[in-house]
């Protein structure tokens, strides 16, 4: 790891995932979590102060960077739900069967290297009948955005902690063995090639 990846990126994505749009978006997805939650990437901990504390027993955050979880631990303290956070690979998640009510992953998906892998384990740890609550940023339907999107990704990953901009996320949760329950679509504000947003849940 380079001094840009541990004291630099860190830092800027957490500006660049906690602007205004991207929190609304994740408004939208957070507050219906329940019971004991499992969180991948939880990052710098952007979508804790969304939990309902009414409904959410524990969240366990996974996140591979253990400079982002010292930012997410500051925003932990400021809530009343029990959080613990754990610094692994997303595709490896130490945890038994069927052990977490709901899944939120926001904004993650896209730099997982095997993110096909990375379901598979989440829908192995969720409980028959839970839910993965999502918010993705992913492959635009505008052929001519996508175009842009698989030009910039290749340049786009090292500066962005390896986030590609043109996975198609739908298809992922698929292949990751979830059927899509709810799924909305839309541009935020901001260059197309980085803001088209699939949201919703899957089971």
């Amino acid at each position: 790891m380079n001094v840009y990846q541990r004291y630099l990126l860190p830092h800027l994505i957490d500006f660049a995932c906690g602007m205004g749009e991207v929190m609304k978006a994740r408004a939208q997805i957070v507050p219906q979590a329940h019971g004991r939650v499992l969180e991948i990437g939880i990052g710098s901990g952007l979508n804790l102060g969304y939990y309902d504390a009414a409904q959410v027993s524990a969240i366990v955050g996974v996140d591979p960077s253990a400079a982002m979880q010292r930012l997410a631990r500051e925003r932990a303290a400021r809530i009343s739900i029990p959080v613990e956070m754990i610094a692994l690979e997303l595709g490896q998640i130490q945890a038994a069967n069927a052990s977490f009510d709901c899944i939120v992953c926001t904004f993650t998906l896209c730099t997982i290297a095997d993110a096909v892998a990375a379901l598979k384990e989440m829908r192995r740890v969720l409980k028959p009948g839970g839910r993965l609550l999502f918010c993705e940023h992913g492959l635009a339907p505008d052929a001519s955005v996508a175009r842009w999107q698989h030009r910039l990704t290749p340049y786009w990953k090292p500066l962005a902690g390896g986030c590609h901009l043109d996975r198609d996320i739908p298809a992922l949760l698929v292949a990751g063995g979830f059927s899509l329950g709810q799924l909305q679509t839309g541009y935020l504000k901001g260059p197309r090639p980085m803001t088209f947003v699939y949201r919703g849940w899957a089971e």
